[in-house]
């Protein structure tokens, strides 16, 4: 065999045994999930508008998606969220949820009871990490509900919050999509459109 292609054949089975060993070195347990180191949950407060959501089982909020986030005086932090909500696959309306966030050692993650305004909506209590954020532009939420034996996660959801409600310049949505790869979460996120449904259904009341 010619030396110059043993050479290559060789440099090719160590690139496709480095892929291969890559892929399979990937973690995907919920405790080596990185969140945004030194969080600063006043600078998260104001208003995110969701530009992508990975779902979780149950009825939730769909699209039309405005989280509005405060931290009182106390240090204590609070949401509101509204979105369209859709009731035996052919009724929507516009509902309203409440999460009250408790604080941990990791100043990313919390514990947030929720509840929808309406007795049809979830409530429950659920983990909400930032995982990152530059405050002005976009920041990423997750969270896993059950974890399997092996320390994955068997039902999760996440949130992609635009402070503009037109969505994230490319640049952003390649930081983005890195970080959905690292929650093992590439591909299963769906667009949240913004097509004013909750304002239409507001002037009709």
């Amino acid at each position: 065999m010619d030396l110059k292609v043993f050479g290559l054949l060789i440099v090719l089975g160590y690139l496709g045994s480095s892929v291969a060993y890559s892929f399979y070195q990937k973690d995907c347990r919920v405790s080596s999930f990185r969140v945004m180191p030194n969080f600063d949950k006043y600078r998260y407060s104001g208003t995110w508008y969701a530009v992508a959501k990975k779902d979780p089982e149950g009825l939730f909020l769909i699209d039309n998606i405005v989280a509005n986030f405060n931290v009182d005086e106390t240090g204590k932090m609070t949401a509101t969220a509204q979105g369209r909500v859709s009731i035996l696959r052919f009724v929507d309306v516009c509902a309203k949820m409440v999460g009250i966030f408790q604080d941990t050692e990791d100043p990313a993650k919390f514990t947030m009871k929720y509840y929808g305004l309406a007795s049809y909506l979830e409530k429950g209590l659920d983990n909400h990490w930032v995982v990152d954020t530059d405050y002005d532009n976009y920041a990423i939420h997750y969270s896993c509900r059950e974890e399997n034996e092996d320390g994955t996660c068997n039902d999760s959801y996440s949130f992609i919050f635009s402070r503009d409600p037109n969505g994230l310049t490319p640049e952003i949505q390649r930081i983005v999509r890195r970080r959905q790869e690292a929650l093992c979460l590439e591909r299963k996120y769906r667009v949240v459109v913004h097509n004013g449904y909750c304002e239409q259904q507001e002037q009709q009341e």
